[in-house]
Order: structure tokens, then C-alpha cells, then sequence
């Protein structure tokens, strides 16, 4: 039996981040999420549609998702266990790709786990969910 660690310690390392990224929350994503809004009340999402597509038991597929689940990002989760039509429609919509998850804010192709984690580090992740 083969044993990934490496998801592992990405997952202890993800929470790190996490924890990290959590201190450093701007005010206006704050004052979002600490005061109401009347255009959410208003059935108007501010969000762009995100599509996350995944696979089985993928720790990086969980790890991306957690991170928008914290920013309050609601998504589409497309998963492509056994389905090779969507696997083949992805890899052609991806540019080449065929790992998971890939990840798609609006229209910007955002990638995988790793893009999505760079985009919160480097605090770009917050300005293109609010577009």
C-alpha cells in the first residue's frame, strides 16, 4: 500500500497559512462578513460563479475548497470521479491540464491548489473574488 505524506504536511502547512491569512483579514472583507448587506438580503450575490472541478479523495482539491469556504465564497463543485467526458472537457477548457481541482473565478482560469494558495499569499485572491 503506497501512502501520499505529502498531503499531509501540505495539510499542516495550509492550516499554517490559514491561520496566518485569517489575522490578516482586510477591514472590507471584514466589514462584510461582521455587518449585514443589504444587496445579499436583496437575493444579489457580489461574487463572481466559481467552479471548482475535483476528484475522489483529493487532499488538494479539500484544501482549495476550505479556503474559499473561509472567505465566504459560495461554489460549484463539478466532480470527475469516473467521468472521463468531463475529465477530457477539462482538459481542453484547462489549456492541457489534467489535474484537479481546477479552479475557475468568473471567467479567469485560476488553475490548481497551488494558484489558488498563491493568490491568497500574495493577497489577490480577495480582489478577484469581489469583482
Amino acid at each position: 500500500m503506497l501512502i501520499n505524506l505529502s498531503c499531509g504536511v501540505n495539510a499542516i502547512i495550509f492550516a499554517s497559512k490559514l491561520a496566518q491569512a485569517a489575522e490578516s483579514i482586510s477591514f472590507a472583507t471584514r466589514t462584510i462578513l461582521e455587518q449585514p448587506n443589504r444587496a445579499l438580503e436583496n437575493g444579489f450575490n457580489p461574487m463572481p460563479k466559481i467552479k471548482v472541478y475535483t476528484a475522489g479523495h483529493c487532499c488538494y482539491c479539500h484544501m482549495a475548497k476550505e479556503l474559499l469556504k473561509r472567505k465566504g465564497a459560495a461554489f460549484e463543485e463539478i466532480d470527475l470521479t469516473g467521468r472521463h467526458d468531463l475529465r477530457e472537457e477539462l482538459r481542453i477548457k484547462s489549456g492541457g491540464r489534467n489535474t484537479v481541482p481546477q479552479i475557475w473565478i468568473g471567467d479567469t482560469h485560476v488553475g490548481g491548489c497551488d494558484d489558488l494558495m498563491g493568490l491568497e499569499r500574495a493577497g489577490k485572491l480577495d480582489l478577484l473574488l469581489a469583482n
